[in-house]
């Protein structure tokens, strides 16, 4: 699954950056493509936790093989969109169900013990970060070639075409096997089973995921998808999705006017900030390999370990909001690269514990909706915080992300509850 993972980052990494100067190739104005690359983000908000739960219902192994081979299709599409409504098209299939990372996490929680989740889970997003830091470096290089673009897109097909074959080669049935005992066992044992609502709501899910088949009748399979979706909206997780989008936004908002913040306030060209925005990306590999360490040092206390890695970027980013010098970013870069690939590996943690690994695939799937979200106010935010101040944008940031740290001081007997519990299992 790691190798899957950093092929198809390196292969979508080599393509999206190529995306807008296609676009305006073929002819479109500004607005258009602003809106044809807000079709994504908008397809992606409301298909991440249908598809998460589909997963659940009908098993990992035939909804990422789905995801991948129509993610290829819409690469494929998109290497023969010679005209604006071509290449709008190609998005289609690609804003749908291009949530392989999303069902691959959730195959790893389904895979591994509740103690060695936040480590796996840190080295997947290594992996991962890995392909999309060499994926630019080798679009870059395909686009100087007359046609770069369309093979850039036709190299990227073909990477899913080969995840697919990885995908299919594993050995599902004993992992299905194990997977089914271990939920067993975990719900004997779960904390939220002591509370009636969640404990129905966490039978279901493992009945569903036991019990289903790819080719049920799709009428069943999406009642069966509402159901789930209505019992984690009717669940105790909305502050832990609050958390995430706030903090989403938080760095989003820091990284959203980076280029041109630095150029303002310190005279760098936008070269160097690549060069740093890279130098980040490589740390962020680093920090996902530390993560085993780091738990361990915590005693695998995933609300702390977030509490402290929210309050660290909290600091960093005032750092950089506030700092004199061009040597200032790049402190705060260097050690922001950890705490927001800590951060994102603890809240994921905290959203399976909470609210059972036995939706996994609903679970992250909604987390990854509440990104989504994120990605979409963000832009507007910091757009009108520049309006005020190159330094607009990172001071939003840090007020954003001190009423994340507020919500989870408020919450904290429920998370060191679910700790607890979580250890005395272990």
């Amino acid at each position: 699954l790691f190798l899957p993972s950093f092929q198809d980052l390196f292969g979508v990494s080599m393509v999206v950056p190529l995306m807008n100067l296609h676009i305006k190739s073929l002819g479109a104005s500004h607005t258009v493509a602003g809106i044809i690359g807000s079709l994504y983000g908008v397809m992606q908000l409301f298909t991440s936790t249908v598809v998460g739960c589909w997963s659940d219902i009908v098993g990992r192994r035939y909804s990422l093989l789905a995801c991948i081979l129509l993610s290829a299709l819409g690469y494929f599409l998109l290497g023969n969109s010679t005209t604006v409504f071509l290449f709008a098209i190609a998005r289609v299939p690609v804003g749908i169900f291009k949530h392989t990372l999303s069902i691959s996490k959730a195959l790893l929680s389904d895979l591994v013990s509740e103690r060695d989740r936040p480590l796996v889970m840190g080295r997947f997003n290594a992996a991962s970060s890995v392909g999309f830091i060499l994926g630019p470096v080798v679009g870059g290089y395909l686009a100087e070639f007359k046609g770069g673009f369309y093979q850039t897109s036709f190299i990227c097909a073909s990477i899913f075409l080969l995840n697919g074959g990885l995908v299919w080669m594993l050995p599902w049935s004993e992992e299905n096997t194990g997977n089914r005992d271990h939920y067993q066992d975990k719900e004997t044992n779960s904390f939220l089973a002591k509370s009636n609502h969640d404990h129905l709501f966490k039978s279901a899910a493992s009945t569903a995921v036991t019990n289903s088949s790819f080719f049920q009748s799709p009428w069943i399979q999406v009642a069966t998808v509402l159901k789930k979706i209505k019992g984690i909206a009717c669940s105790n997780l909305w502050d832990v999705f609050l958390v995430r989008f706030l903090m989403s936004v938080a760095i989003l908002l820091y990284y959203s006017n980076f280029t041109l913040a630095l150029e303002e306030r310190f005279g760098v060209k936008p070269l160097f900030a690549g060069y740093l925005m890279s130098y980040s990306s490589a740390l962020g590999v680093l920090a996902g390999c530390l993560l085993g360490p780091i738990t361990r040092l915590y005693g695998h206390d995933t609300y702390r370990l977030l509490l402290h890695s929210s309050t660290f970027t909290c600091t960093l980013i005032l750092l950089y909001a506030s700092a004199p010098s061009i040597w200032m970013v790049i402190l705060s870069s260097t050690f922001l690269a950890f705490s927001t690939t800590i951060g994102r590996t603890c809240i994921i943690d905290l959203e399976l514990t909470v609210g059972g690994s036995e939706a996994s695939g609903t679970l992250l799937g909604v987390g990854q909706s509440v990104t989504s979200v994120g990605r979409i106010i963000a832009p507007l935010l910091s757009g009108i915080a520049q309006e005020f101040s190159p330094c607009g944008p990172p001071s939003l940031a840090v007020g954003l992300a001190l009423v994340a740290i507020v919500i989870m001081n408020a919450n904290k007997q429920k998370y060191s509850s679910h700790g607890s519990v979580k250890l005395k299992n272990q």
